[in-house]
């Protein structure tokens, strides 16, 4: 391509372009390069006309443009950033100035080099986006002419491209560079598919284009007959786009249908609308694949009605409708900011993608370990997103899987600090519940609540789990944590033994009312327990023989029951669901057909009934384990006072007890509805009512059993 090829198409893309300075730029590149090849024997001034054409069809700026063809000068000539500044202007040295910096990095392991190469990418892009336009638009052609270099250099390039930069570019919403990306990775990856798929979309081209024209074509005369001038045209879905169906519905290339979309552009919002009606008049849509994200756009900027309809013969076709400033945000993404707007710099802060960057970039500073910093990194690139509501309305993006824990921090880190727990489209639920688009999510605070180790196994989110590792870090719970660990390995080592699998030592954990081992090293470390005291659970002083092993076994297989019955150690048992008896209660066991033993508490009416049948009962004593809970059913009522339901799941949570959930129907005058709670045995259950009883509000709190358990 020669200078007034490129010219010509630049002006194509932008007609405000300082074409005297994009000149400059383009003599100054061929001289520093003169020379130079690349592996395919071109000249090097080659590669920088196609960086900075694919930044002209981005629709970017001059200075963008000018920093394309300048943008390996530094690196790979004696030429110095200052020649640079004083030839072209801060602003074109300052981004040729972060693309070479990114080139720079020397490190121990490859590992290391790359985490330091993303952290350097992530801290280029605060300053100025354009530095990974660039970077995207190099690591594009060099895609382009990969099949230059060694095999094992295509494998390793194209790998990093569809695990980076590939959802890099889709991350700041450019879909014509991520799709072409990802077929690339594709082709030096996989070559047989790709070239197989490939073949077979060429194979069936005239087939399919009749059979978009069969659609086409009825949807533009009623656009026309309403007065509404559009585009309506089909498009092939990419080639990675089919693999990717092939594998997930594990199918032959023969069997999906879906191999082509129709695309509607039109000149305002309101005709999109229209325009959606209309196709919903001529085709059948198909039930729950439609998606407003006009009304709710995704976090990368893009907007489109998205929905499907039955075509001829049946098939499924999906159909994307959108204004020409949305199509151009689709294809461009955050590029889209610089068109038609020559001169300006900077992004506004506000933008999704900008914030996306600032949650990168504060996460990242607490990364030490380069492969969990490379697996953040790819989690939050990769993620779908999810929409959710604050209970005052506000949408809050989120990645495909989140937890209330996710969303608390994503209000604020106050917020998400103290949660206490959360309700869940008006229902409290578990912290570790997930997430669905939709869902209004409101998060119940203490401020005597604080992050657990516990919370990074159910937060999902980077941002989350840092804020949590930070607070971790600054609280001195992981120093404690490890102080307990090192007290408990002492005192075992007194007794000859070493820690124990996690799983026994959790048993042991659970049973002096830790929820998990760093819970328990915690408490240790804190002095809340001594290492003697769970030593000896872990070490019984006696010596124990083949035989006595085999007999505590016996007795904790037994413990997991929950109950014995008297010379029927092996017999089938349910609990009552008249009175759901529970630990320290007297209990009786009636022998019912089919069904084992049911065990009734000893003052139920049933089992009073069931006792003038003397030759069917049975004695049954407790032999529970310390860590075995039995679920309670407890029915409140109160009165119609705010936070009052977080207040009493608060005096429960200071017990030491589990709520599985609540609900609750507040009215005007009062209110009653039911908690279910997890107990370990009736002291610990009447402490719990006790507590509740104590909760401002609060008219009366009981046991619900039989038919007052709401139907279950």
């Amino acid at each position: 391509m020669n200078l007034a090829e490129f010219i010509i198409q630049t002006e194509a893309f932008n007609a405000n372009i300082n074409i005297a300075q994009i000149r400059k730029a383009y003599e100054y590149s061929t001289e520093a390069h003169v020379g130079q090849l690349r592996e395919s024997g071109e000249p090097y001034v080659e590669h920088a006309l196609h960086v900075a054409l694919i930044l002209a069809e981005l629709h970017l700026d001059s200075t963008t443009i000018m920093a394309g063809l300048l943008h390996d000068v530094v690196e790979d000539t004696d030429i110095k950033i200052d020649r640079i500044k004083h030839d072209f202007g801060e602003e074109v040295a300052a981004l040729v100035d972060g693309v070479t910096k990114l080139g720079t990095v020397k490190f121990k392991s490859e590992e290391e080099q790359q985490v330091e190469y993303f952290r350097k990418m992530l801290l280029s892009m605060a300053k100025d986006i354009r530095v990974i336009l660039i970077k995207l638009a190099d690591r594009l052609h060099n895609m382009r002419t990969l099949e230059h270099l060694p095999r094992d250099k295509q494998i390793r390039i194209a790998k990093e491209t569809r695990e980076v930069y590939a959802p890099l570019a889709h991350r700041f919403g450019i879909a014509k560079v991520k799709t072409e990306l990802e077929d690339l990775s594709l082709k030096f990856l996989e070559p047989e598919v790709y070239f197989d798929i490939v073949k077979k979309v060429e194979m069936k081209k005239e087939e399919r284009e009749e059979y978009v024209r069969q659609i086409v074509l009825p949807i533009k005369k009623e656009l026309g007959d309403a007065g509404i001038k559009a585009e309506v045209y089909g498009r092939a879905k990419h080639i990675d786009s089919i693999y990717r169906k092939i594998k997930v519905r594990k199918v032959p290339f023969e069997q999906i249908a879906d191999l082509m979309a129709i695309r509607i552009i039109v000149r305002t919002k309101a005709e999109c609308y229209h325009a959606l009606g209309i196709v919903h008049e001529i085709w059948k849509p198909v039930g729950r694949k439609f998606a407003d994200y006009i009304a709710n756009p995704k976090p990368n900027n893009y907007q489109s009605l998205h929905t499907a309809i039955f075509g001829p013969g049946g098939n499924i076709v999906e159909i994307q409708i959108r204004t020409y400033e949305m199509h151009h945000v689709a294809e461009n993404g955050i590029a889209a900011h610089w068109l038609y707007k020559e001169g300006r710099q900077q992004l506004d802060k506000t933008d999704q993608q900008m914030l996306w960057l600032r949650d990168v970039l504060d996460w990242q500073k607490d990364m030490t370990n380069p492969s969990e910093f490379l697996e953040y990194l790819k989690i939050d690139l990769f993620a779908e997103d999810i929409y959710v509501y604050t209970p005052g309305g506000t949408i809050k993006h989120l990645q495909a899987g989140a937890t209330p824990i996710d969303f608390a921090f994503s209000v604020h880190t106050e917020v998400g600090l103290h949660c206490s727990g959360a309700k869940i489209n008006g229902r409290l639920c578990p912290l570790s519940t997930t997430l669905h688009s939709g869902d209004e999510v409101e998060i119940l605070t203490n401020p005597h609540r604080h992050p657990t180790h516990d919370w990074l196994n159910i937060a999902t989110t980077s941002a989350a789990k840092t804020k949590i590792r930070r607070w971790l870090k600054q609280s001195g719970y992981e120093q404690a944590v490890a102080l307990g660990k090192e007290l408990l390995e002492r005192e075992l080592k007194k007794r000859h033994l070493k820690l124990p699998p996690d799983e026994e030592l959790l048993g042991v954990a659970q049973g002096l009312s830790q929820t998990s081992i760093d819970n328990l090293f915690h408490s240790i470390g804190k002095g809340n327990l001594s290492a003697t005291q769970v030593a000896m659970r872990l070490a019984p002083p006696e010596v124990e023989s083949k035989d006595s092993n085999v007999e505590r076994a016996l007795t904790r297989a037994r413990h997991e029951r929950g109950i014995r019955i008297e010379g029927m150690d092996n017999m089938m048992f349910r609990f009552a669901g008249c009175c759901q008896p529970i630990p320290g209660e007297e209990v009786v066991g009636y022998i019912t057909r089919g069904r084992g033993v049911t065990v009734h508490r000893l003052d139920c009416p049933a089992a009073q009934e069931l006792l003038k049948q003397p030759e069917r009962t049975v004695p049954v004593t407790w032999d529970v384990s310390k860590d075995q809970t039995f679920v309670v059913r407890l029915e409140v009522n109160v009165e119609p006072r705010k936070n009052i339901l977080a207040d009493i799941t608060e005096s429960i949570a200071d017990s030491n007890t589990n709520v599985r959930g609540a609900d609750i129907n507040i009215t005007d005058t009062s209110s009653t509805g039911f908690i279910v709670i997890e107990v370990n045995n009736l002291s610990q259950l009447e402490r719990v009512l006790e507590k509740i009883k104590r909760v401002k509000g609060v008219i009366s709190v009981r046991r619900a059993v039989g038919s007052d358990r709401g139907g279950e």
